[in-house]
């Protein structure tokens, strides 16, 4: 929430804050896809795992390992009072999502396939 010189919430400000987010949020997307075709494909296929089936579940897990490490450093070293990515790093969700991303990544290299 943005506050102008009157103490009332801008609409404007509120809005470009969020077109910010969707774009940061596109953007991760976007790079955990070719992390995902380019990198962890054929890292899986050198230990001779079949990168084939629900292959989005991988790609979403990358994009969340990346959103997290994105969100460490943005809020470690960048904008340290931010409240967003304070409330981000508080969050339960937020790590338990980020645990259950390592694990879609990680599983295949137990299993010695991809069971998703």
């Amino acid at each position: 929430m943005y506050l102008n010189s009157n103490g009332d919430v801008t609409i404007l400000n509120e809005l470009k804050a969020v077109g910010i987010r969707l774009i940061e949020v596109f953007a991760i997307f976007v790079i955990g896809l070719f992390f995902t075709v380019y990198i962890l494909e054929p890292i899986y296929e050198s230990f001779g795992i079949k990168f084939m089936g629900n292959v989005w579940v991988n790609w979403f897990g990358v994009s969340y390992m990346l959103f997290v490490f994105y969100t460490l450093i943005v809020a470690l070293f960048l904008f340290k009072n931010s409240i967003l990515f304070k409330q981000r790093l508080k969050s339960i969700l937020f790590w338990l999502v980020f645990v259950a991303a390592n694990y879609v990544v990680f599983i295949p290299f137990i299993k010695v396939e991809n069971p998703f």
